[in-house]
């Protein structure tokens, strides 16, 4: 009896070898120095292991030994989509759409043109439909259903800022068209394109959205932009015949084109806007896709220069490099002396009527009345190009240095935007570390 119970049981460790998928884990590998543990059930006397528990040891190794498989082959399939350079490719693409999507009118802007440089035939194509007349009607549609009266009213508190700003925009800034096209260059409608450029009212949509960034006064951009936009009707039309018809050897048919801005320009927007008061709801819905109908603009108006670059294509294909790029610089140049006169401006006025107590020298006032003072709307020009036909040229040529030009200010007005949010952060954090 004692013999029998001192023999050992077939089932115990000591010479049990457990075998994996990959033969591993064998009883050589077991220890033996008598300290128990359940990877390597090992036990310096025998220890004698159930068949069920045996089995179910049995089974959690190979798992185990299955799932680190399994990980060494997603291991090796990362390491292969590094080596692939995917992650960077799709962090770089990721990259490009953010950039397109918040800079999303100077993109649509530079597309348009590339594309009626590189295939003009659908330019050709869209404008014997008239595509940019719907397309400038469109853009004011859009204007009019996006305009609020509460903002246009809480605007007159700084009407004297808003008075100066429209004088500046429509009479003083103009006057430099006159001195604009005695400059000679050859295409002369890159001159003469910028001349009718500085004429304009403001712009649009960019100089409202960036005083919002800058922490300025939206109400008072919105009414100087909308307020401009309907004295513009007006008034452009003379400013062209007296400032610039002169000193390139042309006559404006003013009337004409101030019936054609109302039809093309004032009409949509008193239609947009009394949409927006008189259909319940609508006011709702437009305010909550103020997004979406800001890229609906941007892609209307990209498609105004994509047409008339389109036809003019063999023309523009002709013009040297490096006459381009001094119409371009010419645009730049245009938009720094602007900024620089009206910063004088604001100085002068603000010596004048008050100092630090006048209602000029308030930050988010003379923040605004820079921004949009000093911006040209390039919607109103390729109206105004439209309906004036071969007056001054060549509607391509005097497009494509405009949209240039108009590139060229949202980007220099973002970077002082982007200073002065700097600036106020730096000041912030001073006063902040005062306190503690």
């Amino acid at each position: 009896m004692l013999q029998m119970m001192a023999r050992p049981s077939p089932t115990m460790i000591g010479t049990t070898h457990f075998r994996s998928r990959n033969n591993l884990c064998p009883s050589s590998h077991l220890n033996t120095r008598g300290d128990h543990c359940f990877g390597s059930i090992i036990s310096k006397t025998p220890l004698i292991i159930p068949p069920k528990l045996h089995s179910i040891a049995k089974t959690k190794i190979i798992r185990k030994c299955q799932i680190s498989d399994q990980f060494q082959e997603h291991s090796g399939r990362d390491h292969l989509l590094q080596e692939s350079g995917l992650p960077k490719f799709l962090g770089f693409v990721e990259h490009l759409l953010k950039f397109v999507v918040s800079n999303f009118l100077p993109t649509a802007l530079i597309g348009g043109v590339a594309f009626a440089l590189i295939n003009p035939s659908p330019g050709c194509f869209a404008h014997r439909y008239q595509v940019s007349k719907f397309s400038i009607i469109g853009i004011f549609l859009i204007s009019g259903l996006t305009l609020r009266s509460a903002e246009v009213g809480e605007a007159a508190e700084a009407w004297p800022v808003g008075l100066f700003g429209l004088t500046s925009i429509l009479l003083l800034t103009p006057l430099l068209s006159k001195i604009m096209v005695q400059v000679r260059l050859q295409p002369q409608e890159f001159v003469t394109g910028l001349a009718l450029y500085n004429c304009m009212p403001t712009a649009i949509s960019s100089g409202v959205a960036l005083t919002t960034l800058a922490g300025g006064n939206p109400a008072l951009a919105l009414a100087m932009t909308v307020i401009s936009s309907l004295l513009g009707i007006l008034i452009v039309p003379f400013s062209i015949s007296k400032l610039i018809a002169g000193g390139v050897g042309a006559s404006v048919p003013a009337d004409e084109m101030f019936r054609s801005l109302i039809g093309t320009v004032l009409i949509p927007l008193i239609l947009g806007k009394v949409f927006r008061e008189s259909i319940k709801g609508i006011s709702d819905i437009v305010d909550n896709n103020l997004k979406h109908l800001s890229t609906l603009g941007a892609i209307l108006l990209s498609l105004i220069p994509w047409v008339q670059v389109s036809k003019s294509r063999p023309l523009l294909l002709g013009v040297k490099p490096q006459v381009v790029l001094v119409a371009v610089l010419m645009g730049v140049i245009l938009h720094l002396v602007l900024l620089c006169f009206n910063a004088i401006a604001i100085q002068l006025l603000c010596a004048v009527s008050g100092g630090s107590k006048s209602i000029f020298a308030k930050e988010e006032n003379h923040k605004t009345l820079l921004l949009v003072a000093s911006q040209k709307t390039v919607s109103v020009l390729v109206a105004v190009v439209e309906q004036l036909g071969g007056t001054f040229g060549e509607a391509g040529l005097l497009v494509l240095p405009c949209v240039a030009a108009h590139i060229s200010q949202v980007i220099i007005d973002s970077l002082i935007v982007g200073f002065w949010n700097k600036r106020k952060q730096s000041l912030d954090n001073v006063k902040v570390k005062k306190v503690l």
